[in-house]
């Protein structure tokens, strides 16, 4: 079944140490995969830097040849308004359908704001956010 809205993010886990983020930033770099969005995390001395690439499984490929573990994690992208309320909008329909954001981060482009969700059930959230007059991004869009 194709999943149209369902977005392929690449997880790259690191040591949190100076340089780090520079080596995947510069592989991807020469590999010319472009970079749409990221956020990094850390906990115990360990990063985890999430993007969205336009060519997730050449990006895997390159940093896991660099010695780097990485993993594909589906995730959704939501125009919401970039406004106050916009992200209330979003966080209540998913609350109110049970479903759990897991983590998220946003990025603001010249049309809308856009919310990236990691969601403990995707395919139930895709259909709650569009039921909700959500405009969801197309994975198609990432590739």
């Amino acid at each position: 079944m194709e999943k149209p809205y369902i977005i392929k993010q690449i997880s790259v886990f690191s040591e949190n140490r100076p340089g780090r983020l520079a080596a995947i930033a510069r592989a991807l770099k020469e590999e010319k995969i472009n970079i749409f969005a990221f956020s990094i995390a850390e906990a115990d001395g360990f990063g985890v830097v999430r993007a969205l690439v336009n060519r997730p499984e050449d990006a895997y490929n390159k940093l896991t040849e660099l010695g780097f573990r990485v993993s594909f994690t589906e995730v959704i992208g939501v125009k919401m308004r970039d406004e106050p309320g916009g992200l209330s909008d979003i966080a209540t329909i998913l609350g109110d359908a049970g479903i759990n954001i897991e983590y998220a981060y946003a990025y603001s482009g010249r049309d809308a704001a856009v919310l990236i969700l990691r969601v403990d059930q995707v395919e139930d959230a895709v259909r709650k956010l569009r039921a909700g007059g959500s405009e969801l991004l197309e994975a198609s869009q990432f590739r």
